[in-house]
């Protein structure tokens, strides 16, 4: 487990800058921001100006009154303080990790392999997009790029937290480096893919400390819905003057200040903003890099998933078990053109097909001249060509197939009981040919990771559906689909397949997730609603991507859905919390300000407060105490439990509307019970 998920809530330090953050965001021009806190700062500074001048509004009462509205104006100043401290809380666990990374940032020295063969020593910070550098064990990576040769142990503990090196090579999914992670053994030749400043590096301390975030769509409604609770209490709270006056109650302008306070929704108000960076907080210090606050949002409003098989619901390393010869062909035969076509493949495939072919006694060698040809999305094969002609190819059935037929070449007649035979295993063939004929087949083996059905059971009790994407044939996707229990699967996947499924969803009104890693990914991962890279991918995934796992575990897309879902429902827990809290106060203010001059308004004076003045004041110090008493929920989240959108609004309203309604009555009657004994000898 990552050492970046252990760190305390608040540690001195976060403390201390939380502190003078609480004080610094007192300037009015940020209050505004926040209209929820802006109002209660504006009723502080109006009650404060009642404390030396008590005449000013037409109030009367003497001493008493002022020593009142001093007391009122020292709890809304406490009330903004703790609104700020928890903002100042979630900033500074941001802040507190951009300093770690920041240790990272050193301007090493570099080998920059110039076009002549040559070498020269310059600072990393003098490397250019393009650059080549040679790194060798012991030396930091100057900067972020991909291995074009060599392979090596890279310590990467530096970004991910994880102390075990990583392997890193050229071709195939890990080839992307991070500047500032540490070359453990071997060497890597690397080109650098970022200009100085622009590193990946630079973008996470930068999201990480970014205290100006930019508010989500949902944090933007509910501060709509939030402003128009305040506006409308304080049209009711003006209004209670002239009916006071009617009922023959002098209404006290800071009493009425009071009131607005503890009615409008304060604690979600206060809250709101901590909740939001709290979220990106959780997901960082689960080693994804969110680009945005919406990113981690629409996580949590996710209703389809799009899985890559290998790597993700299977381990990925489909490793060559066997080859089976069709058509008469001689198993050597056949083992031979295999590994001919192996011996430049860097793919795990490739190299494991090469080292049974040894193991089983083949000792071919490159042909000088030969032409090696890649695989591509779109032939779905790749072989190599001979000097004198020969033409030898491996891929999937049907491509080989096609290529077979176009030259004239017969399909022999076991080649597809061989295929089926290893598709219904849960392996994947991949057929060899030699010019127009087909010699047989090699059998991958690959196996659905531990865990991963219970992962979809899960998924699939709150509601999203999953789809796996492969490239192996419909058989061999509906076995591995079936075993893993995935709702749906695309056999045969090419990259403009999952954008094409992926528009499909979203047309239905469907927020769609996915995760990939490599460049012919970056598509999908730019049209998804959440798109999560490995950080060992392709440059070009990673920039496509709105979200990106320094862990790079595919696996991680479910557990970052339900951090997104824990956001959401953290924000809708402590919204009802809020507004049950202020059903509560009602009971405890408007009996007390009308009880004198209306003594039936005593029946609704439910908790015996002991006074007017004591009531008003233990509620609005009740309102105070409750926001810092929620930060650690905010920060750590309501505890998510896969269930029914039903099922999870009921249990919330029963927890956080029941327990919002009746915490208030137990805390604002102890309160009083401990004020009233000091307020009498106050003469209040």
């Amino acid at each position: 487990m990552s050492k970046k998920r252990n760190q305390k809530l608040i540690t001195p330090e976060i403390f201390r800058q939380a502190v003078i953050g609480s004080f610094v965001k007192l300037n009015p021009r940020y209050m505004m921001k926040n209209p929820v806190m802006f109002v209660v700062e504006v009723g502080f500074v109006i009650t404060l100006v009642l404390s030396f001048f008590p005449a000013l509004f037409g109030d009367v009462g003497g001493g008493s009154l002022r020593t009142y509205n001093i007391i009122v104006a020292a709890i809304l100043f406490v009330t903004v303080l703790f609104a700020n401290f928890a903002e100042s809380v979630a900033e500074g666990r941001g802040k507190a990790q951009a300093a770690s990374l920041k240790k990272t940032q050193k301007d090493t020295q570099a080998r920059l392999l110039e076009d002549n063969g040559g070498e020269r020593t310059v600072l990393s910070s003098e490397l250019k997009k393009g650059d080549v550098v040679l790194v060798r064990a012991g030396e930091i990576i100057p900067g972020d790029g991909e291995v074009i040769e060599g392979i090596a142990s890279v310590d990467e503990s530096a970004i991910t937290g994880e102390s075990a090196p990583v392997v890193r090579e050229s071709g195939g999914d890990f080839c992307s480096v991070t500047g500032g992670t540490t070359v453990v053994s071997d060497w890597l030749k690397i080109r650098i893919t970022s200009d100085p400043g622009n590193s990946f590096l630079d973008r996470m301390i930068a999201l990480v400390e970014g205290a100006s975030r930019k508010k989500t769509p949902n944090e933007i409604a509910l501060n709509t819905l939030l402003v128009s609770l305040t506006i409308i209490f304080m049209i009711v709270i003006v209004t209670l003057y002239p009916i006071g006056i009617y009922s023959g109650v002098q209404l006290q302008t800071s009493t009425l200040i009071a009131l607005a306070v503890c009615l409008i929704p304060t604690t979600i108000g206060g809250l709101l903003s901590a909740i939001g960076i709290a979220g990106m907080d959780r997901v960082t210090r689960f080693n994804v890099i969110a680009m945005s606050g919406k990113a981690v949002e629409a996580c949590g409003d996710v209703d389809t998933m799009i899985l890559d098989k290998t790597g993700t619901i299977t381990y990925g390393n489909r490793l060559a078990a066997d080859f089976f010869p069709v058509g008469g062909a001689r198993r050597e035969e056949l083992i031979g053109c295999a590994a001919l076509t192996c011996l430049q493949d860097d793919t795990p495939e490739g190299k494991s097909t090469l080292q049974l072919a040894r193991e089983m006694g083949d000792h071919s060698e490159a042909v000088e001249g030969a032409s090696f040809i890649e695989f591509t999305a779109q032939t779905r094969m790749s072989g190599v060509d001979l000097p004198d002609g020969t033409r030898i190819r491996k891929g999937a059935a049907d491509a080989i197939e096609q290529y077979v037929k176009a030259l004239g070449g017969q399909i022999p007649g076991d080649l597809h009981e061989q295929v089926d035979k290893i598709s219904s295993l849960g392996g994947t063939p991949l057929t060899v040919c030699l010019n127009d004929r087909i010699l047989g087949v090699i059998y991958l083996k690959d196996t659905v990771k531990p865990g991963m059905v219970e992962r979809f059971q899960r998924l699939r009790a709150i509601g999203i559906k999953t789809i796996m994407c492969t490239g192996d044939n419909p058989l061999t996707a509906a076995t591995i689909a079936k075993e893993a229990g995935v709702d749906g699967f695309i056999a045969e996947c090419k990259p403009e397949d999952k954008i094409d499924v992926i528009k499909m969803e979203q047309s239905q009104g469907k927020i769609v997730a996915m995760t990939g890693d490599g460049t012919n990914d970056a598509p999908a991962l730019a049209q998804a609603n959440v798109g999560l890279a490995m950080n060992s991918g392709t440059t070009a995934a990673k920039e496509a991507a709105n979200m990106v796992d320094l862990d790079s575990d595919p696996t991680k897309i479910l557990e970052v859905v339900e951090i997104g879902k824990q956001l959401l429902i953290t924000r809708g827990s402590l919204t009802t919390f809020s507004i049950a809290n202020d059903i509560a106060k009602y009971f405890a203010i408007i009996p007390a300000m009308f009880m004198m001059a209306i003594p039936q308004l005593g029946v609704l004076n439910i908790m015996h407060l002991a006074t007017p003045y004591s009531a008003i004041l233990s509620a609005l110090i009740f309102n105070a105490i409750i926001i810092p008493c929620l930060i650690p929920l905010a920060m750590k989240g309501v505890k998510y439990r896969p269930m029914s959108s039903g099922k999870m609004l009921g249990r919330n309203m029963l927890i956080y509307g029941v327990g919002g309604v009746i915490t208030p009555f137990i805390g604002i009657k102890i309160i009083d019970l401990i004020i009233h004994p000091l307020l009498a000898l106050m003469g209040l």
